[in-house]
């Protein structure tokens, strides 16, 4: 009887649709992730668009996939992977690699899947992002049944799939999209999120004032991180003479239109690393109405900074937030399959943590606590332990068939 698979007889073929040219939470979660199996030993091919001048540099081997420009207005910043083209297809001949792990659904991703099973190579999908809500922020709510339908095809057609949160994973066996699903959570950086990183002289630079009490979006401001909610429960605040502020850490295409909404609003812009942490912890409550997120790194690393979560009740967040305990979740309206963050609900939830200081202390500190179980090393061994898994049920698999055709031809 052979050894146990180790991570390092793992050889991962990890395709991506943004690797590293636009900085955003998926990415950094698979650039962590490659880091952690390649000093275990692993070999890590990746295969993505390239651009000239990428937000970070890629942990590994990066391959160019043959791409265009997002054909979606408003996200021509990204690139949209077409197929494998012989190159890469020469290269992955080369690269010979045991495992196929595909993180987007895109053409070359299903390109990708038609390789690996054309060579009998297990193949590991994880689920970033609710692509099937994308349409109803570009006006095209009515092609989300097919949109699913492509998903469900592609991902079924996978032999096992990873999730951030538990509540993905039931939205993902509720939809039918696998029956094989682990979870593959989120870590958070401590040197970089914390409540200690808060700064007041930082505060003050922005013109915000010791006791004024600031609400904070970060990401990447596009419109299906739920700008419009986001915008619409600050107005429901304002006319309910709530004090506060608004602080909006980060950049993205809809950044005109997100301060057209915002009038008053602060924008600090784009922020990593330690200023990051430093703009992040000296906010006073954090508010996500998105409902397309799997996971939610962004809740998490606010709650270890210490900062109360007022969310919408949708994945990711569910799975993070504990209802009057670190923060709020406010409950989706609308009927099932087409619910929307309720935004008078969001500004009522947000009102008792702007007025009572001794509440926001207490939440946020619970949500710091909590936000201590998420370790990356843990984490990511998930992820290996899946890779094992899978190319283990493959070679029993084919040394069981091997075996079939031997009695066979003995008969």
């Amino acid at each position: 009887m052979g050894r146990s698979m180790e991570t390092s007889d793992l050889r991962i073929a990890l395709f991506s649709g943004n690797y590293n040219y636009t900085r955003d939470g998926a990415n950094q979660a698979l650039n962590r992730l490659v880091r952690s199996l390649l000093d275990k030993g692993a070999a890590v091919r990746v295969y993505s668009p390239k651009v000239d001048n990428p937000d970070f540099e890629a942990t590994g081997d990066l391959v160019n996939l043959p791409n265009i420009p997002m054909p979606v207005k408003g996200r021509g910043e990204y690139r949209l992977p077409l197929r494998l083209g012989r190159s890469v297809r020469r290269d992955l001949e080369r690269f010979q690699p045991n495992i196929v792990h595909l993180s987007s659904p895109d053409p070359a991703g299903h390109a990708a899947l038609s390789w690996a099973q054309d060579h009998d190579i297990p193949v590991l999908a994880s689920v970033h992002t609710r692509f099937e809500t994308y349409p109803r922020y570009y006006g095209l709510a009515f092609t989300e049944p097919w949109v699913v339908g492509i998903l469900k095809r592609f991902y079924n057609r996978c032999d096992a799939l990873v999730a951030p949160s538990q509540s993905m994973i039931d939205k993902l066996l509720a939809m039918e999209m696998h029956d094989d699903i682990a979870l593959w959570s989120r870590g958070v950086d401590r040197t970089i999120f914390s409540s200690d990183r808060r700064d007041l002289a930082w505060r003050r630079s922005l013109g915000l004032a010791d006791d004024d009490v600031a609400i904070v979006f970060l990401g990447r401001l596009v419109m299906e991180k739920g700008l419009d909610v986001f915008a619409e429960s600050i107005v429901q605040l304002r006319k309910r003479q709530v004090p506060h502020k608004v602080l909006v850490i980060g950049d993205g295409p809809a950044r005109q239109w997100f301060e057209d909404a915002l009038p008053g609003g602060i924008f600090a812009g784009f922020k990593t690393g330690p200023e990051l942490g430093q703009a992040l912890a000296s906010g006073d409550i954090f508010f996500n109405p998105s409902v397309t997120e799997t996971f939610g790194n962004v809740t998490l690393e606010a709650m270890a900074c210490g900062l109360p979560v007022v969310a919408a009740g949708a994945t990711g967040a569910s799975s993070l937030v504990e209802d009057n305990v670190t923060g709020r979740l406010v409950p989706l309206q609308g009927k099932k399959g087409a619910e929307a963050p309720d935004s008078v609900g969001l500004a009522e939830a947000m009102a008792p943590y702007c007025t009572d200081k001794d509440l926001r202390a207490a939440h946020g500190a619970a949500g710091e606590k909590r936000s201590l179980d998420y370790s990356w090393e843990a984490i990511n061994q998930v992820v290996a332990d899946t890779y094992i898994r899978l190319v283990e049920d493959r070679r029993a698999l084919q040394a069981a068939e091997e075996t079939q055709i031997i009695a066979a031809g003995r008969s």
